[in-house]
């Protein structure tokens, strides 16, 4: 409706904004497809290593998608070549809100659960993503959208994930929005190490890679664009991070069995750069029902800063397969 779309004013600001209207609203439906080439190149971007090969030879008799894979179907969507990320991205329609600038909004967290497990490719599926808001929050001068998304096949009705987000807007805010929920942190042990730890060195090249799996924000590829946006140059894709993370913790404790996966998720914390080294520390924190309650953060080996925070995970115990 006309009446909810905030106009943009001659100071860069937007008249008539109210948050509130945005909760509950529904994206247009969005049809989304893949290839077993998709799933391959997945797998490397993330860091899948050779002695993973079910992860990287389509020929492997138990070839799977990496259970994280669907996360990057809301970008990718239909399409086998590169599009413009601006376009297709733009929140513009959600009410009472301004469309995101996306040289200055980043994720501000992820999360998947994954109720059936993805095939390898999507021929004889119609899949889509249905993608509804669940609020607009203002705060420090920043706006933040948290959102829920499910994929399912429009044939059958199977949900295959259910995943979560929050966009974050950084200065995009000010506007007298809600606050939002406060969410409790995830705990990390403080008197005990942690029981796996797993690093990952990327390269002036990993966000080059990663974005090929459908994410093509040019901040993750152009220098000049980054420091438009305030960094220091091109920056690593939040879930790029996010996805190497859950290589980690599915391969130190998961025995990088695709089924073991049941759900998984982290707040991105501070940026990370093409060139740094992640260091990601997990924590069995308890179990329950034959699965296995993972804490994990993710750090920058040398300067510490905390790259992931309040991440979790939930894994199937090895010892109560069938």
């Amino acid at each position: 409706m006309a009446s909810d779309k905030p106009v943009k004013n001659a100071s860069g600001r937007y008249d008539n904004v109210d948050f509130r209207k945005a909760a509950g609203y529904e994206y247009p439906v969005i049809k989304c497809s893949y290839n077993r080439r998709d799933v391959l190149l997945f797998a490397n971007a993330i860091g899948c290593q050779a002695d993973e090969l079910h992860f990287l030879y389509e020929l492997h008799p138990k070839f799977a998608a990496f259970p994280t894979f669907p996360i990057n179907l809301i970008f990718k969507q239909t399409d086998q070549d590169v599009y413009n990320f601006a376009e297709k991205m733009i929140s513009g329609d959600v009410p009472g809100t301004p469309p995101f600038d996306m040289q200055n909004s980043v994720d501000g967290e992820r999360g998947v659960e994954i109720v059936n497990q993805l095939p390898v490719s999507s021929d004889g599926l119609d899949l889509e993503i249905r993608h509804k808001v669940i609020g607009v929050y203002d705060k420090g001068g920043n706006m933040i959208l948290e959102a829920q998304q499910q994929l399912r096949d429009a044939k059958t009705g199977k949900v295959y994930v259910n995943m979560n987000s929050m966009a974050f807007g950084i200065k995009q805010g000010g506007y007298g929005g809600p606050r939002g929920p406060t969410k409790v942190p995830t705990q990390m042990p403080k008197d005990r190490k942690p029981d796996a730890v797993s690093r990952f060195q990327t390269t002036k090249e990993t966000a080059l890679l990663y974005r090929l799996c459908g994410d093509y924000n040019p901040l993750h590829a152009d220098d000049e664009y980054g420091r438009g946006g305030g960094f220091k140059g091109a920056i690593m894709q939040g879930l790029g991070t996010w996805n190497i993370s859950a290589h980690a913790v599915l391969r130190e404790l998961g025995g990088s069995d695709p089924t073991r996966m049941k759900s998984y998720g982290a707040r991105f914390k501070s940026v990370v750069y093409p060139g740094d080294e992640l260091e990601t520390r997990m924590w069995i924190l308890g179990s329950e029902g034959g699965y296995d309650n993972i804490g994990f953060e993710t750090i920058v080996v040398g300067d510490g800063r905390v790259a992931l925070s309040n991440g979790y995970a939930k894994i199937k115990q090895a010892k109560s397969r069938l």
